[in-house]
């Protein structure tokens, strides 16, 4: 007996044919049955919210449903709004047109998806332990229909931005981008690192385990471009007060961290060693100073070296393990010192320096550079 799609009255088998998609994946699972990608309606597994091909959906339910029968190939039905949809809603399933699920913005279960997949990541990367990048986006790909490849690259640069303003380091490889749906996407991420003990405590021990000096010769491969600041609009962080209450400051504790502190600054002592030896100035090489370490803090800068004529150049070091657009602190003193001495006046930001220590140059007055946040004030009643 011939089968046609008003045969299909199983939600069980329904159900298995979604499950099957789940397991083989959008491409192989349409590849093993002969149907194309759909152009109008997707079906959501209520399982695992992951969106599939309605018409392929239900041409294998009903394989399901009569077995031996191998269900409906694609040319023997249509699918659309007359036909596979209303079957499979009779069904109890949800159907939507893909333009609905695509959207322009992102729907809050779809933010909530790409958010912890996000910090699954992090937290793996924070604990050490490896991942497969590639993998884990075709996965969540999976149950994100109608969001390709660059729009979820996107909303990760996206959640980036976010854990730098909760004071978390970001994704390896996800550069910060601070364009995106705030009102959605920052109370996302905030309620779920509030729940999320593990990252917590990866990102604690991250930033507070000590650092060892590093032994580099060769320091011709350290120097890196300095990232640029936006001068766009943008739409403006709101107060700190109001927001999810987030438990600590993980880039101020890592700032905090004197064995990181003292390790960037013997890296930068070392290179303008070298930098100066490279430009035939050995005996200048041999004068410069680690003053912060020889001569106690406070003097707005942590080394004293040289320029090639000799005149006095004075370098401020911030380390991080982490990216490069990784915020870091300046106290006032440093701030006000850059702009007195700003001809002479350098930053060396040192990042990614657990793995392969880089750094860039930022000369004269730091807000020329960076956007500078008062974190915090000295109250007095002078």
């Amino acid at each position: 007996m011939a089968i046609t799609l008003s045969d299909l009255t199983s939600a069980a088998a329904v159900q298995a044919a979604l499950d099957e998609y789940s397991l083989l994946g959008q491409s192989k699972f349409l590849a093993r049955h002969g149907f194309g990608k759909a152009s109008g309606f997707l079906v959501r597994n209520p399982r695992n919210g992951e969106w599939a091909d309605s018409k392929a959906i239900a041409g294998v339910a009903l394989g399901y449903q009569f077995e031996g029968s191998g269900g409906l190939r694609a040319e023997q039905f249509s699918g659309g709004e007359l036909t596979v949809a209303p079957r499979l809603k009779a069904l109890g399933f949800e159907v939507r047109h893909i333009d609905e699920v695509r959207g322009t913005d992102w729907r809050p279960e779809e933010v909530a998806l790409i958010v912890a997949d996000y910090l699954a990541m992090l937290t793996s990367e924070l604990s050490g332990q490896s991942y497969n990048k590639a993998a884990r986006r075709r996965q969540l790909l999976a149950k994100l229909p109608g969001r390709t490849d660059g729009a979820v690259e996107f909303k990760h640069a996206n959640i980036s931005a976010v854990m730098l303003e909760l004071g978390f380091p970001y994704l390896r490889g996800y550069k910060p981008r601070s364009n995106f749906q705030r009102s959605l996407l920052v109370d996302e991420v905030a309620a779920q690192v509030a729940r999320h003990s593990l990252l917590d405590e990866a990102a604690l021990s991250a930033v507070q385990r000590p650092a060892a000096k590093v032994d580099v010769r060769d320091f011709s491969h350290v120097n890196a471009p300095a990232p640029q600041r936006k001068h766009q609009v943008t739409e403006q962080p709101p107060p700190r007060y109001g927001q999810a209450p987030v438990k600590r400051d993980y880039l101020e504790r890592e700032a905090q961290n004197r064995t990181l502190g003292l390790a960037g600054e013997e890296f930068a002592l070392s290179f303008e060693r070298w930098r100066l030896s490279r430009l035939g100035a050995g005996q200048l090489a041999d004068r410069v100073v680690h003053a912060s370490k020889d001569e106690g803090d406070g003097l707005g800068y942590d080394i004293r070296s040289f320029e090639i004529d000799g005149s006095e150049r004075f370098i401020e070091v911030k380390t991080t393990s982490f990216g490069e657009r990784t915020p870091f602190f300046v106290s006032a003193n440093e701030a006000r010192f850059a702009r007195d001495q700003r001809e002479r006046f350098r930053l060396y930001r040192l990042f990614d320096f657990r793995s392969a220590p880089r750094l860039f140059e930022l000369a004269g007055p730091i807000e020329q550079h960076c956007v500078l946040d008062a974190v915090s004030f000295r109250a007095t009643f002078d």
